[in-house]
């Protein structure tokens, strides 16, 4: 018998031809402004595209390697190529049975990843394999040891820095229909923060990467925070992402270019820890939420039995 896994993330336009297909899509169908994809635009090529796709496509390939004999994995894109459905086509092509469906974010949303359960449960069906979905994994020993590794390399280089611990800000009204979620990210900062030895004077939470609309927003963003820091004589801050998984558009524009000049225009030096991407704790974080889901799943259809 083997398994297949499916790594599922939001995904990326393939050029600046498929901007608008790609931000309608994000966008649940509403066109876009020209306004927008041309900002869009700027933002794609100022990081050189995003390395989204290709950082979950190797995602998949050593967490294959990690997994072992009876195991084969893959990248599916919500939004792009490789879809959901062509992934576990061919996952079920090299012979998968099943499929384990992981989301590439640590915390679970029922409003926010519902999309990626119903297209996995929808190709699933068509390939005639069945499948399951992992759900939060935010307190995954592994998980939290990688980034808290990440962040002792990073303050190798500046140990007196505050460091500030982020997530993607949410309108109010998704926050205030799911609370927990974002209980799941702070219990993830908490967990890391804890973890490195930090204390409260060390560390900072805020949210990153609010959308421009006329709603209400998740606060403090994190821009906001750098005067405050600066004023306590801090001249160091590094920023830790807790959501995200990978290096992409959040990260190499939304901190590494428009909240870095925020800093230094703060007079502070910025940093950022670097992305979990494929490294081994983090490999070996995906492979025991696979396994674990997989326990859970034969738990309950026991119980059905």
């Amino acid at each position: 018998m083997t398994t297949g896994v499916l790594l599922m993330t939001y995904g990326a336009p393939s050029g600046v031809d498929d901007l608008p297909r790609y931000l309608a899509a994000v966008r649940g169908g509403r066109a876009p402004t020209e306004a927008l994809v041309a900002e869009m635009a700027r933002r794609y090529a100022l990081i050189g595209g995003s390395p989204l796709i290709r950082h979950t496509v190797a995602q998949a390939a050593a967490l294959e390697r990690e997994l072992g004999a009876g195991y084969v994995a893959a990248a599916g894109m919500r939004f792009s190529e490789p879809t959901i459905a062509a992934s576990v086509r061919h996952l079920a092509a090299r012979g998968a049975s099943s499929v384990v469906g992981v989301c590439m974010s640590p915390q679970w949303s029922p409003l926010l990843m519902g999309g990626y359960t119903r297209e996995l449960e929808a190709a699933s069906r068509d390939e005639g394999v069945p499948s399951v979905i992992a759900g939060a994994w935010y307190r995954e020993d592994e998980l939290i040891d990688a980034l808290a590794e990440r962040v002792h390399d990073a303050l190798r280089a500046v140990p007196d820095a505050i460091v500030v611990l982020t997530a993607h800000s949410l309108p109010r009204r998704v926050f205030d229909a799911e609370p927990e979620y974002v209980s799941q990210l702070r219990a993830t900062g908490e967990l890391v923060a804890a973890r490195v030895g930090l204390g409260a004077d060390r560390w900072r939470w805020a949210y990153q990467s609010a959308g421009h609309t006329q709603e209400e927003w998740l606060r403090p963003d994190l821009v906001e925070l750098f005067p405050d820091i600066r004023a306590t004589g801090a001249t160091d801050v590094v920023v830790v992402p807790v959501q995200f998984l990978a290096d992409h558009l959040e990260v190499l524009y939304d901190l590494d270019i428009a909240a870095a000049e925020q800093a230094r225009t703060a007079g502070l030096r910025y940093s950022r820890i670097t992305m979990p991407n494929t490294h081994p704790r983090f490999i070996r974080a995906l492979a025991s939420v696979v396994r674990e889901t997989q326990t859970q799943a034969a738990h309950h259809t026991l119980a059905r039995a």
